[in-house]
């Protein structure tokens, strides 16, 4: 079977593993290729914090192409939940679909996560002052992002809370999910087949 009929939308894969079923069968998941990073025709371009998908055919990279396999199973067997962490910040994402989690799952659940959620009090406290500093300035020049030209306008006051998104300044940029056992571990004191993280970049 070649991999784009492989990975196609559609109900035909099989029942859809819930997390008892994961446990309980020790099943290993197969993950989308386009989720590794290694499509050999689509390379996912993905902006955490403003939501922006598309690609490129790595052959002819000059060019955008529309993020049209949204829809294709995240992993084979599906299941219904995936569990995202990144060493970039100290959240879970956890991506649910009774369905099976989708390429498009992941992509929105992680955007509303960084994007909707803010930087607790005592999340923002646990960062050595030089990364408060740097935080709090990364937050005061997206907010001011697009207002040039208001050059009479006053300053706006520097932000008082901070997205998620902030917390990762410039590694924005999606490049790929794997898994590492041993990181997994020492991050969450257990592993399950369906926990990956979550490689950022700065595009």
């Amino acid at each position: 079977m070649d991999t784009v009929a492989k990975w196609a939308a559609g109900t035909s894969y099989g029942p859809v593993l819930s997390q008892t079923d994961l446990y309980l069968l020790g099943a290993e998941l197969e993950l989308n290729p386009i989720l590794k990073n290694e499509s050999g025709s689509f390379q996912l371009i993905f902006n955490i914090s403003t939501g922006q998908s598309s690609g490129y055919n790595p052959e002819s990279r000059d060019r955008d192409i529309p993020f049209t396999q949204k829809d294709e199973p995240a992993t084979l067997p599906r299941v219904e939940e995936l569990i995202i962490i990144t060493d970039c910040s100290p959240w879970c994402t956890i991506v649910k679909n009774p369905q099976g989690v989708t390429l498009g799952d992941i992509v929105t659940t992680l955007f509303k996560e960084y994007s909707e959620k803010m930087v607790t009090d005592k999340e923002f406290e646990s960062l050595p002052p030089r990364q408060q500093e740097q935080l709090r300035r990364y937050a005061a020049s997206a907010s001011t992002a697009g207002n040039w030209g208001q050059f009479y306008s006053p300053a706006p006051a520097p932000p008082t809370s901070y997205r998620r998104a902030d917390w990762l300044r410039e590694k924005v940029f999606f490049d790929r999910l794997t898994q590492n056992r041993p990181y997994i571990q020492q991050r969450l004191g257990y592993f399950a087949p369906n926990i990956f993280v979550l490689g950022l970049s700065t595009y």
